[in-house]
């Protein structure tokens, strides 16, 4: 049996890859591709939508329609293309200070609509592009090019945002584990109203360097031991779940979506 590789949605004259040694956007970018082609998506029923940032490039590689967007508002575009054309197969790809720190209200009133849209948001836990400088997700008292000291205020957590404000589907996967992202991707794309996939994927570029993660490797074994499955998280005392966070399927409901209203 044949696996999917995605090829046929990528630039293959755009490669080799513009991201840093040991970024995980390419297997995010491997895994998205591979639920396209598993889903049988057809690439002029295919927007993808991305905003600034390192993961905001993933668009340059892809030969679905795409539109690269403005910082923080790739969400509002995505809507407004959801809206006017709901036939489309609409993906928003955004990273944690792209999709939920400059991006946040719009993020809030997505989930909130349940508009159907899918994003896929890659969590490095700082501002990649420009420096490693302090995100809304950053983990409280880790470092960055701004937090030297330690980041004194809490992280905020894409998926409780989203499944508070009404979700349809919300999941989260690491870069550590490709066939289970593509497959929460999948679900993602089919399930009707608003989707959230956030991916955890420390940037070891600046976020590693501060963090004790100063290699990929290091980076990889940090997901593999602190992203527990949510049955067994949920199972944990307290103290046992201390820097640890939960991963898979968090949420899967069936409110009607915006577009199913109209």
């Amino acid at each position: 049996m044949a696996h999917a590789t995605g090829i046929k949605y990528l630039k293959e004259k755009s490669l080799p890859l513009m991201w840093c040694p040991g970024c995980g956007n390419g297997i995010v970018l491997g895994a998205l591709v591979r639920a396209f082609e598993e889903l049988g998506l057809k690439k002029h029923e295919t927007v993808v939508v991305t905003g600034i940032g390192c993961w905001g490039k993933a668009d340059d590689y892809l030969l679905t329609n795409a539109l690269h967007t403005t910082h923080g508002r790739a969400l509002a575009f995505a809507t407004g293309i959801k809206a006017y054309q709901p036939g489309l197969n609409v993906v928003v790809l955004m990273g944690d200070g792209d999709g939920v720190t400059i991006g946040g209200n719009h993020f809030l009133h997505a989930a909130r609509r349940n508009i159907d849209l899918t994003a896929v948001v890659v969590n490095n836990y700082n501002y990649g592009m420009t420096g490693g400088q302090v995100s809304g997700t950053t983990p409280a008292e880790h470092y960055t090019t701004t937090t030297v000291y330690g980041n004194p205020e809490r992280e905020l957590d894409p998926c409780a945002v989203a499944a508070a404000a009404g979700a349809n589907y919300v999941a989260r996967g690491t870069a550590y584990h490709g066939w289970e992202l593509k497959e929460m991707i999948k679900e993602a794309i089919t399930k009707k109203g608003f989707s959230l996939v956030e991916v955890a994927s420390p940037c070891p570029t600046h976020y590693g360097r501060y963090n004790e993660m100063k290699t990929a490797l290091a980076m990889l074994r940090w997901l593999k031991e602190k992203a527990v499955p949510l049955k067994t998280y949920e199972q944990l005392e307290e103290p046992e779940k201390e820097g640890c966070f939960p991963v898979g399927r968090l949420v899967s409901r069936d409110a009607p979506d915006f577009n199913a209203r109209y």
